[in-house]
């Protein structure tokens, strides 16, 4: 593995791309029926639902430009962080405006951090990305993602959330390989750790296919939008531990500050993400 030198991919800091893509009907009928919600005949305005900014312009890269995990090739956009395994660790959304079907959204991207941590499993390395999706209206939703790279060789169980409330509301989902490979082709995510089992168990060391961060987050803010009665005006969001497919995970909230709560669980009852909703 190449030395980690962090003077020069914090040269990466205030790097720019703007990318463009169009909210379709079909875009939206196929989220919709991937949350298992109706996903009826979308018409022109109708709004997507929230979260949908993750299925828009995402990298395509040909096949012979992908790493052998199936993301993109290091370098471009994000740093060339040698560090093999690389994860979505959480975020934050603030919604301004829904997205329309109909709409141009343009995405422009910003490196706004890079930074190296000694943590439980070894050297991490954190990139801070933030997205600013606009239409024809204005600002729809800023975000911030934090992705983190780690060796191959650090534990795959994930560190401890620390106390967690008693859900006062849950909903069970159950996360099927089927639910895993659809999110992952509305999103295009080549990411192998949630379609393909032999790359999972035998390359990482994990158990089972591994439940996206951003569909996690996703399911998390559709149901805080539910028990609001609207959508969240910001909604923030970690990873503290993975969640694998097949046993049922569930979906919990309680009453916290001017909102929300929020945390996937798995099987067991371990919390697996963190997130608030106000």
């Amino acid at each position: 593995m190449a030395e980690l030198d962090i003077a020069h991919l914090r040269t990466w800091i205030g790097r720019e791309e703007r990318v463009s893509d169009l909210v379709t009907a079909r875009g939206v009928r196929e989220m919709r029926a991937t949350l298992d919600m109706a996903p009826g005949e979308p018409l022109p305005g109708d709004a997507a639902p929230l979260a949908a900014q993750w299925c828009l312009a995402p990298p395509a890269v040909p096949n012979s430009g992908l790493g052998p995990d199936g993301h993109p090739a290091r370098g471009g956009f994000l740093p060339p962080v040698p560090l093999p395994r690389r994860m979505w660790a959480g975020g934050e959304l603030a919604f301004h405006d829904a997205l329309r079907v109909g709409d141009t959204v343009e995405r422009r991207s910003t490196i706004e951090d890079v930074a190296v941590k000694e943590g439980r499993t070894g050297t991490l390395c954190f990139v801070t990305v933030k997205h600013l999706y606009a239409t024809g209206r204005g600002l729809a939703v800023e975000e911030r993602q934090d992705v983190v790279y780690r060796g191959a060789d650090a534990p795959s169980g994930g560190a401890g959330a620390g106390t967690v409330r008693t859900a006062e509301h849950s909903e069970t989902i159950v996360p099927t390989p089927t639910l895993l490979f659809r999110y992952s082709a509305i999103t295009f995510n080549g990411h192998r750790i949630h379609y393909d089992r032999d790359y999972c168990v035998r390359e990482e060391g994990y158990p089972g296919l591994i439940v996206h961060g951003p569909l996690q987050a996703t399911l998390l803010v559709g149901f805080a939008a539910r028990l609001l009665g609207r959508r969240p005006a910001r909604f923030s969001f970690r990873s503290v531990r993975p969640i694998f497919d097949g046993p049922p995970m569930t979906l919990n909230a309680a009453a916290g500050g001017d909102g929300l709560e929020l945390w996937t669980a798995d099987h067991e009852g371990r919390p697996a993400m963190l997130a608030e909703a106000n």
